[in-house]
């Protein structure tokens, strides 16, 4: 019995132990469980579902290509923008 519940455990949570991860791939996992926040368990999992096929229900990505070339030149937003891009010289002094 303590042996079947063993087993049950084990392998829902299953561990691997990768091997020969080349140093650009390496440095890739790090560079983004950094900036993301996440362990590099975290990220390394999701990579793989990701290349498996299996991020697509879990992680949603959107390629934005649905509004490609829709945008509309605003004179009252591009005037907005410029003003935004202004140097207050008086708060640099």
């Amino acid at each position: 019995m303590l042996a079947s519940d063993g087993y049950i455990a084990y392998n829902r949570c299953m561990q691997y132990t990768i091997r020969g991860i080349p140093a650009a791939l390496d440095e890739s996992i790090r560079q983004r469980a950094r900036e993301e926040g996440k362990s590099l368990n975290e990220v390394a999992v999701e990579a793989l579902a990701e290349g498996l096929g299996f991020g697509h229900g879990i992680f949603t990505r959107r390629d934005l290509s649905d509004i490609v070339g829709t945008w509309k030149k605003d004179s009252q937003f591009e005037s907005a923008l410029r003003q935004q891009d202004r140097i207050d010289e008086a708060l640099w002094k």
